[in-house]
């Protein structure tokens, strides 16, 4: 089923998942659509594999785990996630060097925490990995000295960038 982009989402300057500006990381973009469910495009790359050809494990993890937590921002962009807790089930192995797709949801809010689920979606749409967190709300301020500065996270529109995406 297709779904409108509603918004992009900002990316930030060093994280591994978003980071712009890190060589090592994912470059992920993130895109609200309009059943209230978030995407992540990301390709990963020979630095992010595990064995030779597979994604690492951990960075299925990291990229679960931002998309889970960057749900909460289409709720209320001053309210981020802590994670308390975050497990996953790994159902296939994930390719390198191929677009993939990351979908996570709000199932439960809460006024100090909430609870999402998650998955990385093969570019034939099966299941490679689903996950299930928890996070503590928190204002950024609360989490890091510095804040987030135009500087530090933006959105950099693209050519590239969908309109509506396939699920």
């Amino acid at each position: 089923m297709k779904y409108r982009v509603v918004r992009k989402q900002e990316n930030s300057k060093l994280c591994i998942v978003c980071g712009l500006k890190n060589d090592l990381g994912l470059k992920s973009n993130f895109y609200e659509l309009e059943n209230n469910e978030i995407i992540a495009v990301f390709t990963p790359k020979e630095e992010h594999q595990s064995y030779p050809g597979r994604l690492h494990g951990g960075i299925a993890s990291a990229i679960l785990d931002e998309t889970i937590g960057r749900a909460m921002l289409m709720m209320d962009e001053n309210t981020w996630g802590v994670t308390v807790e975050l497990s996953l089930k790994y159902l296939k192995p994930i390719p390198l060097d191929e677009e993939l797709r990351v979908v996570g949801r709000i199932t439960l809010d809460r006024k100090r925490v909430f609870e999402g689920t998650g998955e990385i979606l093969l570019s034939n749409g099966d299941v490679a990995v689903s996950a299930y967190g928890k996070y503590l709300k928190m204002p950024i301020d609360k989490i890091s000295e510095t804040g987030m500065n135009d500087l530090e996270w933006q959105v950099l529109d693209s050519n590239d960038d969908p309109l509506e995406v396939e699920l």
